[in-house]
């Protein structure tokens, strides 16, 4: 089967040299903090179109021949490796055809389009967009560009694991959100390859997948691909179905391991990066950063964690923020019981105003079948300082005879 090695890599940067922009590092002190060690995060959000993709994509799009690009090339994606590939037919002059699933992100859907590709909506999920593009190749001649499954693209995700060592070569652990593995398996093929070479110490190659849609494990454990069913998940830049036979090949030879986490992980970690790093990132670039949160056992620093993405709906990094802070129980959603007469409203208000509680949206009914005739209910959604602060609230009210129920 082919592989890709370290040297492939070195190829792939040198296509790329005038392309991808080479990402900072930059240190996480809560992180460094609660693992004892150093953990720096790899901003592959701060790279053109806001992800890792146009590596390799480009790197692909490059190596065809004059009459390949001349028939077009043609995609499926969530949205990253369709902006990807967008960018590059438009660098390397040839029409690109995108196949997104039916719900993916606008704004993904928007910079894909200004990129100049056009797109199809052929199904709700990633697998289905790779049969219609697959198909659509077979019917018009143009050149499928795999989002994972090829040396080419693997290689030029891989070149992000060359700058690591550029830029950390202390580095013990690299840890990166995993879909398909194209991301993942290049990155090990660089820095193991790039420290083979010197004699250096091993470094940990680590994939995080989302629970909802982590395919890695059965697979390992099966020995061979294998296809599952996909739960819904914020973290739909990794929600792949089945791994790629090059990249299965290639996280048996390389990858130390592959941990899944929770969506609460997952918002957690992207409340985590906007509030202490200051990055913007969606739900499948933060997976890194959940993998920390979970499974801190399975690093050893140095740690090097990889952003791979921040193009985030702005209504959907709403949504998940607020799910972080009620992970983190800083935002709670309350129905409270009182009675329905005057002042009872401004009294429970008074009393979440001498707790230090933030009233963010109160909606009081009145009349309504589960209520008695001398009841009413509001709906509160309330902000406090954390877990402790939100136990204390409700143990207060809950002292002062009001019937609460946690949404």
């Amino acid at each position: 089967m082919t592989t890709v090695s370290v040297t492939d890599v070195r190829a792939a940067q040198d296509l790329l040299s005038e392309v991808a922009v080479p990402t900072p590092l930059l240190p996480s002190r809560v992180l460094s903090e609660q693992l004892g060690g150093p953990v720096l995060l790899k901003c592959e959000n701060l790279q053109r179109t806001g992800s890792f993709k146009i590596r390799g994509a480009y790197v692909r799009i490059a190596r065809l021949t004059g009459a390949e690009r001349a028939g077009g090339v043609v995609a499926a994606s969530a949205g990253n490796h369709a902006q990807g590939v967008a960018l590059a037919a438009s660098m390397l002059g040839c029409k690109a055809t995108v196949f997104m699933p039916v719900g993916a992100p606008l704004p993904k859907i928007a910079a894909t389009r200004g990129y100049g590709a056009e797109v199809v909506f052929p199904g709700p999920t990633v697998d289905d967009c790779l049969i219609a593009a697959q198909k659509y190749a077979g019917e018009c001649g143009a050149v499928f560009i795999h989002p994972f499954d090829h040396p080419d693209v693997a290689a030029g995700q891989g070149t992000i694991g060359l700058e690591i060592m550029e830029q950390c070569p202390d580095v013990r652990t690299i840890v990166a959100p995993v879909g398909g593995g194209g991301l993942l398996s290049g990155i090990a093929a660089a820095a193991k390859g790039a420290v083979k070479e010197t004699g250096g110490r091993d470094i940990k190659i680590l994939g995080a997948q989302a629970k909802r849609a982590a395919a890695f494990p059965p697979s390992l454990a099966a020995g061979r691909p294998v296809q599952i069913e996909l739960e819904p998940t914020m973290a739909d830049g990794i929600a792949v179905g089945r791994p790629g036979d090059l990249t299965y090949a290639l996280f048996t030879e390389l990858v130390d391991a592959v941990v899944t986490v929770t969506e609460e992980s997952i918002s957690q970690a992207l409340l985590l990066c906007l509030e202490r790093a200051k990055q913007v990132v969606e739900p499948a670039g933060a997976a890194g950063i959940a993998a920390l949160l979970e499974h801190a056992y399975a690093v050893e620093p140095p740690v090097v964690v990889l952003l791979s993405g921040g193009n985030i709906d702005p209504l959907l990094l709403s949504k998940v923020l607020r799910h972080g802070l009620a992970g983190a129980g800083r935002y709670l959603v309350v129905r409270c019981r009182l009675k329905d007469r005057p002042g009872a409203l401004v009294t429970l208000l008074g009393e979440l105003a001498e707790l230090g509680v933030n009233v963010l949206d109160v909606m009081h009914e009145r009349v309504a079948a589960r209520l008695h005739v001398e009841e009413a209910e509001v709906l509160m959604h309330l902000e406090t300082r954390g877990a402790d602060h939100s136990e204390d609230v409700i143990g207060r009210l809950r002292e002062k005879g009001y019937t609460l129920t946690l949404s």
